[in-house]
């Protein structure tokens, strides 16, 4: 069997005896904080088990797109080494939401093995747990094995292999897993089944608490048991890699199996490939930071092993064509999106080798100093900053200085990224426990049955609602609350919109029907999953009781102002594939009643004719005046009819699709106007780059972008008034002015320099402009009002004068010191000018560096500019000694 015919299979077993086939869910989880990526298939249905989400089957089947690159799922540095460990990998399992548990799980498990897959039964061993001091043994699995397999080949063992849970916290149980026994190779017995039995919720404290209703969560890896199906002892021997390390071998020229070096490189290329397509198909794009940041590190890390290969040009975005073929059939995002992933791949690859443009001269030179210096081990210290702020890998410089005969010290490298690590886990959103924010809710009944009831699609008035809940600002239930407090209401029903896809909350008032209670509306937020949305309120008037009856108005002008932008920027969505090609896909936005704010993915600035087709198309589609429909249809249904699907977006069974028909379909839960024409004037204020690969756009609409027109028209008329010329000839005007600004500015900077060269301000008096150290000539100078450019030309002009030595100027302006420091190139071997800079720039409270003949600073206590020239002397005569 093919590994497509595996998964097809599976899916198709499972759909047979009555489980529903769910799309795999994004790499990147919704609404869910605690996640960096979706490790578990079991991720989407998190709400489910915990009882907090209903859906309309109890029984699911999924293959699911798995990520395991940090926390304790962490197999980023095994991959290539090892023939089984994967950064990506497809989770296939089964689930049943309080419908079936350990004994249809099981026989639904031997039944798929033995009979649909006709494994040799006496090859599976099993095991289940043995128990310890708080959670008994599970002799309910064990006697529901006995009727398949013979007691010898069910092994007992403790919570390390056979307890499960998704975090510190959250659903967890026993478990039991099933082995195939290979006999040979390096690992003669391979786990390939998880069977979870949900039973617990375990608290922050550690306390198991049962579930409502106990479930199954099964897991099997779709690589391993595909080795398993198709004979081979590694991964990376089947379908699933083959082509990938085919396609790898000619680009490179060379021949996977041969060298085991050489394999070790093929694999980390075939795996990250996989992940690096996934991910970006997802909507991940490289950065500096959270899961760009992952990204980027597993991307560089198969671009490293690349040139390891041998190939010195871009690489990695040929092999997305090869994905596209073999799993596109099951995972189509990545054949719609190959034109984007391909992009995004050529863009990061051509900035790695400007990385290392950049970076590898500084590693050289650290490199350098190594041998100089005789320790031949470069500091961990500076190995950190050359990965740290240049962004190269550490296995890269490891390997350079190896080809130099030098080291690296890696414990001192290892404790930099500690600290590194530390920091960035105090400011991450990954918090163990109960958050601060979390909402006391208690086990109120009627409160966790009433569920989340948003009517305001069609009305932001509603009348006759019971107030259900009442939180003080600290969030814990109160009864009441007086006139001017703050705090949060919960409604049995409401027309206040939730932010969510980008859309933000609605503001209004709650007014009670018979006590004369008023309260202001500033916003909304979720008080838990299922549960009644929490109106933020400040009581203006009376007041408000839990079980009053309300009136809940929504403020119109500021929905009305906030449909608005949301429909534009459908529209312009729209408009930019149109425009800049099919790769635009939306990475985030903001639909607030003042201005909308859309990001993309594209790889170049909008230029100005674009951004001028862009801004007459939607305002075409407005001036239209087409009617915008919504309808709600099975998410299945309506992406298949072309609707887009937004990154970062949690999708149910039944979607919301919003269209302009012949123009825009989206899925969206947000509020939209009646017609496009409902939306008047749209304008597009600011474009801007935000991270590799993404831009953004920001708008207006309506009376908003009214007032902008008005005020750039103002704002003309004031600078045509200002110029005495014609409309027509303010460019020109203001060019000349431009160019005759530049040129006094440069004669002015000229003069400063000749009057400073004329030996005024001369440390050393009017006479000769050097002082002898040790030797050598040095040139210090203290002036005033000088800029850069005026403060380079000076130490040029000196370095002329004196022909061999070193200059040490300082300008000092507006309370602040400017240094330079330049050396004569006879002399870079002996004195360094970034060294001199170090040395005496902490003096007047500032830093530097630069290159051992140039080298700048800059610094805040310019009353001590005489103190550091002064000191400036003993330094160089210490380096020259």
């Amino acid at each position: 069997m093919t590994s497509n015919d595996i998964r097809r299979s599976f899916l198709e077993f499972f759909k047979t005896n009555g489980h529903r086939v769910v799309a795999s869910s994004p790499l990147v989880p919704a609404d869910d904080p605690t996640l960096l990526f979706t490790n578990a298939g079991m991720n989407q249905f998190k709400d489910v088990f915990l009882g907090r989400e209903k859906r309309e089957y109890t029984r699911a089947a999924t293959s699911q797109k798995v990520m395991r690159v940090s926390g304790k799922h962490n197999d980023l540095d095994n991959v290539g080494p090892s023939l089984r460990h994967h950064t990506f990998f497809e989770m296939l399992g089964n689930f049943s939401f309080g419908d079936y548990f350990k004994k249809e799980a099981i026989e639904f498990a031997w039944t798929l093995l033995t009979d649909v897959w006709k494994m040799p039964k006496d090859r599976l061993v099993v095991s289940i747990f043995k128990g310890d001091d708080r959670i008994p043994r599970d002799a309910e699995a064990y006697d529901i094995w006995r009727k398949y397999v013979p007691s010898d080949r069910i092994l007992e063992l403790g919570a390390d292999d056979n307890f499960w849970q998704m975090g510190d916290t959250g659903p967890c149980g026993r478990c039991s897993e099933i082995y195939y026994v290979r006999g040979t190779g390096a690992d003669p017995e391979i786990e390939i089944w998880n069977n979870v039995f949900m039973e617990f919720e375990r608290s922050a404290d550690g306390t198991l608490t049962p579930l409502p209703a106990p479930s199954i969560d099964t897991g099997m890896g779709l690589e391993r048991i595909t080795s398993v199906m198709q004979k081979k002892d590694s991964n990376y021997d089947t379908d699933l890699f083959q082509p990938l390390l085919a396609r790898i071998g000619e680009l490179s020229g060379k021949t996977y199996g041969k060298d085991a070096v050489v394999d070790v490189s093929m694999r980390v290329v075939a795996d990250h490939s996989r992940s690096t397509t996934f991910l970006i198909a997802d909507g991940v794009t490289p950065s500096n930071e959270w899961r760009g940041y992952v990204l980027r590190k597993i991307m560089r890390r198969a671009m490293r092993h690349g040139k390891h290969l041998g190939m010195t040009s871009p690489f990695l975005y040929e092999l997305v064509d090869v994905l596209g073929r073999e799993m596109g059939g099951a995972y189509p995002e990545i054949r719609s999106n190959r034109d984007t992933i391909e992009k995004t791949i050529l863009a990061e690859e051509k900035r790695f080798d400007a990385v290392l443009t950049e970076g590898l001269p500084r590693l050289e030179a650290e490199i350098a100093k190594a041998i100089e210096d005789k320790s031949l081990t470069l500091s961990g210290e500076a190995a950190f900053r050359l990965y740290d702020t240049f962004g190269m890998p550490y296995d890269f410089i490891e390997d350079t200085a190896a080809t130099r005969g030098a080291s690296v010290d890696k414990a001192a490298f290892d404790r930099a990224m500690d600290v590194q690590r530390s920091t960035a886990r105090a400011q991450s959103a990954f918090t163990s426990g109960k958050k601060v924010d979390e909402f006391t809710i208690g086990d109120d009944p009627g409160l966790r049955g009433l569920g989340d009831r948003f009517e305001g699609y069609s009305s932001t008035r509603l009348s006759g609602v019971p107030v259900v809940a009442i939180f003080n600002e600290a969030r814990q239930p109160v009864e009441s609350l007086p006139e001017g407090a703050r705090g949060f209401v919960a409604l049995a029903r409401t027309p206040f919109y939730l932010e969510a896809g980008g859309q933000v909350s609605d503001s209004g008032r709650i007014i009670s029907e018979a006590g004369g209670a008023e309260a202001v509306v500033d916003g909304l937020v979720r008080v838990g999953a299922g549960l009644p949305r929490g109106h933020r309120v400040h009581v203006t008037r009376g007041a408000l009781r839990v079980r009053d009856i309300v009136t809940a108005e929504v403020d119109g002008q500021v929905r009305d102002a906030t449909r608005r932008n949301h429909t534009a920027t459908h529209l312009l969505h729209a408009a930019l594939r149109q425009v800049l090609g099919s790769h635009v896909k939306q990475a985030g936005s903001l639909v607030a009643p003042d201005r909308l704010r859309f990001d993309f993915v594209h790889f170049q600035p909008v230029t100005n004719d674009e951004r001028d087709r862009i801004e007459r198309i939607v305002n075409q589609e407005i001036l239209k005046n087409t009617t915008v429909t919504t309808e709600v249809r099975s998410t299945e249904e309506a992406i298949a009819a072309g609707a887009m699907a937004l990154f970062g977006e949690k999708y149910g069974d039944q979607v919301r699709v919003v269209s302009v028909p012949g123009f825009s379909m989206e899925l969206c839960g947000g509020t939209h106007v009646a017609a496009t024409g409902d939306i008047g004037l749209f304008v597009i204020v600011a474009e801007s780059g935000v991270a590799a690969g993404v831009r953004r756009i920001e708008a207006l609409t309506g009376m908003g972008a009214l007032a902008w027109a008005q005020n750039q028209r103002a704002s003309l008329h004031g600078i045509i008034d200002a110029l005495n010329v014609g409309g027509g000839q303010a460019v020109e005007a203001v060019e000349k002015l431009h160019a005759e600004t530049k040129r006094l500015t440069r004669e002015v900077s000229q003069l400063k320099t000749k009057l400073a060269m004329g030996g005024g301000g001369s440390v050393e008096g009017p006479g000769d402009d050097a002082v002898d150290v040790a030797g050598v000539k040095l040139a210090r100078r203290k002036v005033e009002d000088l800029d850069k450019d005026a403060l380079r030309g000076l130490a040029d002009s000196l370095k002329a004068k004196i022909k061999s030595g070193v200059v040490v100027l300082a300008s000092t302006s507006n309370g602040k010191v400017q240094i330079v420091v330049a050396v004569t190139p006879d002399l870079t071997g002996r004195v360094k000018a970034g060294q001199v800079v170090k040395e005496i720039a902490p003096i007047v409270g500032g830093g530097g560096g630069g290159r051992p003949d140039f080298a700048e600073a800059g610094g805040k206590l310019p009353e001590k500019v005489d103190e550091m020239l002064e000191a400036s002397r003993s330094v160089v005569e210490k380096l020259l000694k």
